[in-house]
């Protein structure tokens, strides 16, 4: 299985100190798919300048994620066969680059099914990386394991420079900047043999991809001889479109639903990557996505089993020869985007309640503070000897208030009955009071 470790420990020496490339060759292609220029460099002989140039191309090429820009890709049954494209990527190895017929059938292999409208430079580097022995807790011992020999090959769009304003040395002035064709990064490219747990596999080879939206089956297919595999993105693209297409008559908001979905998905993810963990396993599984598993969710969801069944068959259809792993399936993004608007909207919720309390609060003590103002700065009655006279029994409310008040002898006691709704407040003695 292709390997972070193993692909960071090549790219370690595309640096100037480290780097042991033998030769580098290259064809410049024009849109009309004509030969402008080749190229034939002994690699450490370029001039600084182009040397650092190049290695970025070389990095570039064995760069991203693995499962969505860099793929693990097999041959074909038929192509591993005598005179066929397997035999044929041995042999340019074997050749050091130094076969000219061998380069010419490369050149037009990739010319002929590469898919691309525009000039673009091919370019193949050759190596031969003495593999050190390290130990297991990768201490190297000056020893050498095996003679990693490979090629390394990148195509490149090569786009005229954006027209604008320069200084035009020559004229001594300000004038239109002349555009140049300008060598972009690699559009595809692949690494042949894989370099698998520090050691050569000639029977797949790891292609590189930038845009993992596509990549590019046909030409995996008909130019490398390789079984064509999705990449991460490709196959989330396929499973979102199946399951908006059977969602999206029956559920008007079908998106946010995808979205559900993709978090319980996410959750099975996280919880299969927990069991692995407590297994103590060297090389974890990735949680393959089934119909059983589809049911599953989306029966959790209540989606109705017409719909289930749709998606059970396309995904079927889709994915009968590689089941992809759930996460691929996942968009972290789109879902971190969603758990913040989540988490936006249940603030603003209690921001909300919190200023009705507030505000509740607020007018309660309001009321309060006014019945208590009242009673200090009501006049206190005086009888005919000029004594105050307090009432045993006060009371203060609203006029409409009052005049429901009556007077009631309930078993020889005279009673005030005053009705009370739920919804008021009652303040006995300047303290609010329940009954």
């Amino acid at each position: 299985m292709l390997r972070n470790k193993d692909i960071l420990e090549l790219k370690r020496r595309f640096k100037k100190e480290a780097c042991t490339f033998t030769k580098l060759c290259g064809c410049y292609v024009d849109a009309n798919k004509n030969k402008v220029v080749k190229l034939d460099e002994t690699f450490l002989n370029l001039d600084d300048e182009e040397f650092y140039k190049y290695l970025e191309i070389a990095k570039k090429t064995l760069s991203g994620t693995i499962g969505n820009n860099l793929l693990e890709l097999h041959f074909t049954k038929e192509e591993e066969e005598s005179g066929s494209k397997q035999q044929y990527l041995l042999g340019l190895r074997e050749s050091g680059l130094r076969n000219p017929e061998l380069l010419e059938h490369l050149y037009d292999m990739i010319i002929e099914h590469y898919d691309y409208v525009g000039n673009y430079l091919i370019l193949v580097f050759h190596d031969a990386y003495d593999i050190i022995t390290k130990t297991n807790d990768d201490l190297k011992i000056d020893e050498s394991e095996e003679v990693f020999q490979y090629i390394l090959c990148a195509v490149c769009p090569v786009n005229l420079s954006k027209p604008g304003l320069g200084y035009r040395e020559d004229e001594h002035r300000i004038g239109v900047r002349i555009q140049d064709w300008v060598v972009g990064v690699p559009d595809v490219g692949f690494l042949f043999p894989s370099f698998i747990e520090r050691s050569s596999d000639i029977h797949t080879l790891t292609y590189y991809v930038r845009d993992a939206k596509d990549s590019h089956p046909d030409f995996i297919e008909a130019a490398l001889g390789c079984d064509a595999r999705r990449t991460a993105t490709e196959e989330q693209n396929t499973f979102s479109g199946i399951v908006k297409t059977a969602l999206a008559p029956i559920i008007e908001k079908s998106d946010e639903m995808l979205l559900d979905i993709q978090e319980s998905l996410n959750d099975l993810a996280e919880e299969h990557d927990a069991e692995m963990e407590d297994l103590v396993l060297v090389e974890q599984e990735a949680l393959t996505l089934t119909t059983d598993i589809i049911k599953d969710v989306l029966t959790k969801k209540e989606i109705p089993d017409a719909a289930v069944t749709m998606i059970q068959s396309q995904f079927t259809e889709e994915f009968s020869d590689r089941p992809p792993a759930v996460r691929n399936l996942v968009d972290e993004k789109a879902l971190e985007k969603n758990q913040k608007a989540k988490k936006e909207i249940k603030l603003l919720e209690e921001v909300a309640t919190l200023k009705q309390e507030l505000k509740e609060t607020k007018q309660e003590n309001q009321e309060i503070t006014q019945q208590i103002e009242t009673l200090v700065n009501m006049e206190t009655p005086v009888n005919s000897d000029g004594n105050e006279q307090w009432s045993e029994i006060f009371l203060r409310m609203k006029p409409d208030k009052a005049q429901r008040v009556k007077s009631q002898v309930i078993d020889g006691q005279r009673y005030l009955m005053i009705p009370v709704d739920e919804t008021e407040h009652i303040n006995l003695n300047g303290a609010a009071a329940e009954l």
